[in-house]
């Protein structure tokens, strides 16, 4: 091969991976430029909302196969519930609903793939027989999949006096052991949330105002086992460290994460504490928190806190 048959071969490479770099940097480019996806408006999860609750009135079954992600975690009469046991208690033959109605909603984003929604809802009918709780405040959590939106979470706190309400709340069956939700695996976020969640307990159990402010993100708000609403920060603060508990001790446990994206996560627990809130014995709840990561550190940004019934036979 001859001197100049050598330099046209490699002046040729050159060109070719010139060309291909060249290629390379102006699809970096344009997927840099390429705008993020819009987050939902809140028009369009109360629609979702109401749809939800229609098919439960309707008992529509294949309603939820493509509403609910399958990542969904929630609550329900008898514990915590995933997809499969969810979709089961949300068709479930023994509700006679004839009427609902959503008011005071309030939507916070988190992060671009998924967002909270938390509202009021007045329910008319019967389940099992017993009348259905009249006003909640709910909230429900949805996640993006391709171009649609589904259900990752969903749990309503029944709306009482606190000075009024019966330490003992309504009876329940306890469910099959294989209608329970599934047991997610340790990760570490999961961790990450759990190891924050009990300091954020014994922060709130030794009124430490400003330990919670620092474990809180800046927009926060938080559904209470009396199903009060509290809206900022603000509001949340003022409950958690004012002298309407006295409590000794605090237990965090039975926790399972789940990784919405790699900076938001649901942490569902069984939270307990020895002591007395507004005069009653502070009874065992059904905790849900969401965490979103601001920089290296999970911040605590919403919660809500369900009493467990006691179980009969």
């Amino acid at each position: 091969m001859t001197k100049n048959e050598i330099f046209v071969l490699a002046a040729a490479a050159a060109l070719v991976f010139t060309a291909c770099d060249g290629n390379a940097l102006a699809n970096n480019a344009i997927a840099a430029n390429r705008p993020a996806k819009a987050a939902p408006t809140m028009d369009a999860l109360v629609t979702l909302e109401k749809s939800a609750y229609e098919a439960w009135k309707s008992k529509d079954a294949k309603f939820w196969d493509t509403f609910l992600s399958d990542k969904f975690v929630g609550y329900g009469s008898s514990g915590k519930l995933d997809k499969v046991s969810a979709t089961k208690e949300y068709t479930g033959a023994d509700c006679q609903i004839t009427s609902y109605a959503l008011s005071d909603e309030q939507m916070k984003p988190l992060g671009n793939d998924a967002a909270l929604i938390t509202h009021k809802i007045i329910v008319g009918g019967t389940c099992g027989g017993a009348k259905v709780p009249a006003a909640s405040w709910v909230a429900s959590v949805y996640v993006r999949d391709g171009d649609k939106w589904r259900g990752a979470f969903h749990a309503e706190a029944p709306i009482v006096d606190p000075k009024a309400a019966s330490a003992k709340p309504a009876d329940r069956k306890q469910a099959p052991e294989k209608d329970q939700a599934k047991t997610y695996a340790p990760n570490a976020g999961t961790n990450a949330m759990l190891t924050h969640e009990k300091v954020l307990w014994e922060a709130w159990r030794a009124h430490d105002a400003k330990k919670i402010a620092d474990l809180t993100a800046r927009e926060i708000s938080f559904i209470n086992i009396f199903g009060t609403y509290f809206a900022t920060k603000a509001d949340a603060l003022k409950d958690w460290t004012s002298e309407g508990c006295t409590v000794k001790s605090v237990s965090v446990t039975d926790a399972a994460g789940t990784m919405l994206s790699p900076t938001v996560g649901i942490l569902t627990f069984n939270g307990g504490a020895d002591g007395t809130c507004f005069g009653q014995k502070v009874g065992p709840i059904w905790g849900t928190s969401i965490y979103i990561k601001d920089g290296d550190a999970w911040k605590w940004t919403f919660g809500i806190n369900l009493p467990v019934p006691p179980l009969v036979e």
